[in-house]
């Protein structure tokens, strides 16, 4: 039996915490023995097959559409128990086209060789358009009531190179690709995410919005909590992004200790801490805000402690971190209670010269480059940087990070097959640029987005974190796309997609694309070729809300 199932069945057979659902409306609170209940009898029914449907044994690959954080523990620990693997499939919205979804859903299914799809809440509803395309499924609730006999897992039922995880990636194109995260893989990296947050098994509380579609809820706020005992609040994305507060009042409510987001959804919540009543809440139980899967912006980082200062929110309970699907989830944690550390550099020697030199305390302008510190790499995983020559690459130069341990996966499953990921020495090349500076991770940016111009290599982040400061820009709702000119190795130029409310308005656009140039020209010292002004939510983001440059790349060439 692998070290994960181990895991899982100590915590499902002795744990007194459990997750609580529904919150603040109805919340109803399971024990983790009290879920594993419910899983051993849905492993059984899946182990015995239903009419029609195939059996889930060893090896099954399970593709599971839910949204509710109640439906979805049970059934993803019944699929390990079974022996299978977990894949959580794209979730379709009120806008999305059923037909293309199903099309696309059709693809990945083929791509992982899905033996079968779990239907839970609210997509029961999208059984006959499986049907229609006849492809095996069950409904999570057939399953709680087949009846079936309970299934403890023997020692045969995973290995560690078996399969636990096929995780999706929001790609930049339309090619669906899994990574393959196996049980060494998930064992190895809540070990040393365990060991590298001091999570306390006893006294530690996490909150939840995370989509579990998405590494960072799947894996960090569905299956650690239920691997290892921890008490766990969760709701659903849908409940934060209509509300954005209840993430805040469930942390006040529950006394949540250990929270986490996109950079993003920290810049929102920031906005509404502001807004709120003195004494409306109690932050002072968090311990933990990590802030990981987009690149961090300080700015919004100290915006947020600061609102949140009247509640009691320690600015010092930040954690900058550092992740991928290829390693399970985390790469590298800040040290925590540490707060978030900013490393600030010298934007032509980095821009020119590939160096990542210091400048004088305090210094800013244009001149400036500021990098949050990602923490050393969790235990397990080594991290090293390689320029473009392959070299190994020493303190403070810029090159691309690669990564090797028991964490980093093993390989891809894409359309046309299997692909490997590590070369003969395990190192696994992440495409992200950065460099180690005292055993810390820096992450500049990612390698395809780097835009360059007068042999200058300009990061889009700093190109979109100034372009946000314009007036009527929505916060985080910038976009900036490198321009070809001839060949890869001599980009000039860039687009600038920003969203506003003033969408539309002829005049206002025009001023808006007016401000972007001046705030991109001031913050960076280069001109966009062109600014263009979109409607809210135009812009195309992956399912955790990160913006897609390549996706707004194609959007903007239809227009342009």
């Amino acid at each position: 039996m692998s070290r994960f199932l181990a895991r899982l069945l100590d915590s499902a057979h002795s744990s007194e915490h459990g997750m609580t659902t529904g919150a603040p409306v109805a919340p109803v609170r399971r024990t983790w023995p009290e879920v594993h209940a419910v899983a051993t009898r849905m492993a059984g029914a899946l182990r015995a097959g239903a009419d029609d449907v195939p059996a889930v044994g060893k090896g099954t690959a399970v593709g599971v559409l839910a949204g509710e954080p109640a439906s979805i523990a049970p059934a993803a620990q019944a699929v390990w128990l079974a022996g299978g693997s977990v894949t959580m499939l794209h979730q379709p919205t009120a806008r999305t086209d059923l037909a293309a979804w199903a099309e696309d859903t059709v693809t990945v299914l083929t791509m992982i060789d899905a033996g079968l799809v779990l239907l839970g809440p609210p997509f029961d509803a999208l059984a006959p358009v499986l049907a229609e395309r006849s492809i095996p499924f069950r409904t999570i609730s057939s399953l709680e009531a087949a009846g079936a006999a309970a299934v403890e897992p023997d020692a045969h039922a995973a290995d560690e190179d078996d399969t636990a995880l096929l995780q999706l990636t929001s790609g930049s194109t339309a090619e669906p690709k899994a990574v393959r995260i196996t049980h060494r893989n998930l064992e190895a990296n809540i070990a040393g995410m365990i060991e590298a947050s001091r999570l306390d098994i006893e006294r530690d509380t996490m909150i939840s919005w995370l989509p579990l579609f998405h590494d960072m809820g799947m894996v960090g706020f569905m299956t650690v909590p239920m691997a290892v005992g921890l008490e766990l609040v969760t709701v659903t994305p849908v409940d934060f992004l209509s509300r954005p507060l209840l993430w805040a009042e469930l942390i006040s409510t529950y006394g949540g200790t250990v929270t986490a987001a996109p950079n993003f959804a920290y810049a929102v919540l920031g906005r509404q801490l502001a807004r709120a009543e003195d004494g409306a809440l109690d932050l002072s139980s968090l311990r933990i805000a990590l802030n990981g899967a987009e690149p961090i912006d300080p700015d919004a980082v100290a915006a947020f402690t600061a609102a949140g200062a009247r509640f009691g929110l320690r600015p010092e309970s930040v954690l900058a971190a550092y992740g991928m699907a290829e390693t399970a989830l985390g790469v590298s944690f800040a040290p925590v209670e540490q707060g978030l550390q900013v490393d600030a550099i010298d934007a032509e020697q980095l821009e020119a010269h590939r160096r990542a030199v210091p400048v004088a305390a305090g210094a800013t302008g244009r001149g400036v480059r500021r990098f949050p510190l990602l923490g050393p790499p969790l235990p397990g995983i080594e991290a090293r940087v390689v320029g473009e020559d392959g070299a190994v690459l020493g303190d403070r130069e810029v090159g691309v990070i690669h990564l090797r341990g028991e964490s980093v996966t093993p390989g891809y499953l894409t359309v046309d097959g299997p692909i490997d990921t590590q070369d003969e020495e395990g190192w696994l090349d992440t495409g992200d640029e950065g460099y180690l500076v005292d055993g810390a991770v820096v992450v500049c940016g990612r390698r395809k987005d780097v835009i360059i111009m007068g042999g200058r290599n300009i990061y889009p982040t700093d190109i979109e974190r100034a372009a946000v400061q314009a007036a009527d820009v929505r916060a985080g709702n910038a976009v900036a796309v490198r321009l070809f000119a001839g060949d890869e190795r001599h980009r000039e130029s860039f687009l600038v997609a920003v969203e506003s409310r003033k969408a539309g308005d002829e005049e206002a656009e025009k001023a808006i694309a007016k401000d972007v140039t001046r705030q991109v020209l001031t913050a960076v010292g280069v001109r966009p070729a062109r600014v263009v002004v979109l409607g809210p939510g135009s812009l195309p983001k992956t399912p955790s809300g990160k913006l897609r440059r390549a996706a707004t790349g194609q959007l903007l060439a239809e227009r342009v």
